[in-house]
């Protein structure tokens, strides 16, 4: 389970369903390996040399960051093994797939304009990650980070990509009771590709040549000197879209994306953006001129970009680009209905919504006793199952609630955790440090501890390293116990005047990687 949620999620034991967490291994700098890097974690800088990780690999996690050559250093969170690799560095992370997904957001469509192309494409790339897990298998990973796979930047980040991916989490696009191979592309050019004019073996009905309205049908033109690309050229064939199939280059048949990948290795790929184009003689060189980028199969990004500014929901943005398909948590699909209260918003796949009533009351409860009001008004996603809720947000079975992103996700059995949620929500503000915030939501839930605090309250750190339940169950019980000593000391009403004033300097010790002792 990803950290982020994890810190967030009530432990709420239930019977453990023995199943992982959904995750996915990436190849940083795949196209070009780093020989060394520098490793800052804990405000110790490390250089680390392909000869050293040949010697024993060096492994990363909770808060650090790696800098390789010049470049500025990246930020990471999540764990991370450093090997070498054919005399080079190899970095696989390891993340959550709805990190995964937002990280590819930030490198697929971070300039989209639509919150609601945003949410297609976050649907799209987590379906494809679903579909094409283990792409790099052989190698020892599931994706590199370059449109080989998907562009994947996990520095590039921003909470509005991580709301478009959580506002759609788990949801997938579904064929035959398989997710979709979800193909996408730049710019069609206003009309879409058949996968099986690239892919011979694609069964994928839901991915045919069709017309594209919506695509604005973006023109370039290139030039290459005949002496970067001597001997004669001619196209020899298109496909029914109207793309280039093959072509005969100094008399030897090609086939046109072999073409166009031969010469933006070697010339540049903003030379030939993709298939779609016309090519003529113009003397000391050739003059293409075409439309659209990329390969032309599936959602055309350009024009799901304005259908989302024109008014579509992601729901009709996939449903155009890939026809036949079903969108839900899972293959058999769910029917989500919105439900909104007084001061709750409900997204369920329940027939029931007393839910809500619920979750109005306890809304009112925790205002009266803490006098604080919430910053948002709260939001539930309700799964009707521990399976697909597992599945869709990662959490392992232990978890029966748990609040990313200002979304508070449960499922029946989870109902009882609610109050930890929305007290969790209420407490949750800028610059209060991780235990304070954990510690005060189980308090605020009626939780007691029987702890005596050990030292100073547990670190961000120590959140960061717990993996099982027994690890993290320790962490949260030290952070109860902290906050129920400082209650005691202090008062209820005190302690919670500093969730909007701050913890005043001195009255807590500094945070230990220590728990608590019995």
């Amino acid at each position: 389970m990803a950290n982020a949620g994890r810190l967030s999620g009530i432990l709420c034991w239930v019977a453990a369903c023995g199943l992982e967490a959904a995750e996915v291994t990436v190849r940083l700098y795949s196209q070009h390996p780093p020989v060394e890097l520098r490793l800052l974690r804990g405000g110790v800088v490390t250089r680390i040399t392909a000869a050293h990780a040949a010697r024993k690999p060096v492994e990363a996690a909770g808060s650090y960051e790696i800098a390789v050559n010049s470049e500025p250093a990246v930020r990471l969170r999540h764990p991370l093994r450093i090997s070498s690799v054919q005399g080079r560095l190899g970095l696989t992370l390891r993340l959550p797939l709805e990190d995964y997904v937002s990280a590819v957001l930030a490198g697929e469509s971070a300039s989209f304009g639509s919150e609601e192309a945003l949410k297609a494409m976050a649907v799209a790339a987590r379906t494809y990650a679903a579909r094409f897990a283990g792409r790099h298998k052989l190698e020892g990973f599931d994706f590199c980070d370059t449109t080989h796979c998907q562009d994947f930047r996990v520095s590039a980040e921003t909470a509005r990509l991580r709301a478009a991916a959580e506002a759609t989490e788990g949801e997938m696009l579904w064929y035959l009771g398989s997710p979709a191979a979800t193909y996408y592309t730049q710019s069609c050019g206003g009309s879409s590709e058949d996968a099986a004019r690239l892919w011979p073996d694609a069964r994928a009905p839901y991915l045919r040549q069709h017309a594209d309205g919506f695509c604005p049908r973006q023109e370039w033109q290139a030039e290459i000197l005949k002496a970067d690309l001597p001997g004669a050229l001619s196209v020899v064939s298109r496909t029914p879209s109207g793309r280039v199939e093959r072509l005969r280059v100094d008399g030897v048949l090609t086939a046109a994306p072999a073409f166009r990948f031969s010469v933006g290795r070697t010339l540049g790929w903003h030379l030939i953006r993709g298939d779609l184009y016309e090519v003529r003689d113009g003397g000391d060189r050739w003059v293409f001129r075409g439309r659209g980028a990329g390969h032309g199969v599936g959602m055309c990004q350009a024009g799901a970009a304005r259908m989302g500014s024109s008014g579509h929901t992601y729901r009709r943005i996939l449903e155009f680009y890939y026809p036949g398909t079903l969108l839900g948590l899972t293959a058999r699909g769910l029917t989500w209905r919105a439900v909104r209260g007084e001061r709750v918003e409900l997204l369920t796949a329940q027939a029931r919504t007393d839910l809500v009533d619920q979750a109005e009351r306890l809304v009112r409860e925790l205002e009266e006793r803490t006098r604080l009001r919430f910053l948002a008004r709260p939001r539930i996603r309700e799964y009707p199952d521990v399976a697909t809720f597992r599945d869709a947000t990662g959490e392992p079975g232990w978890v029966a609630a748990s609040t990313r992103g200002g979304v508070i996700r449960v499922y029946p059995a989870g109902r009882t955790a609610l109050r930890h949620e929305l007290a969790h929500l209420l407490v949750d503000r800028p610059g209060l440090p991780l235990w304070f915030r954990e510690g005060l939501a189980l308090y605020l839930s009626g939780k007691v501890s029987g702890l005596r605090p050990a030292g100073g309250p547990p670190s961000e750190e120590a959140f960061e390293k717990a993996s099982t339940r027994g690890e993290l169950q320790r962490v949260y019980d030290a952070a109860l116990a902290f906050v129920t000593a400082l209650v005691k000391q202090h008062g209820e009403e005190t302690v919670l005047s500093w969730v909007e004033r701050g913890i005043p300097p001195g009255a807590v010790p500094p945070a230990t990687p220590a728990a608590a002792t019995r």
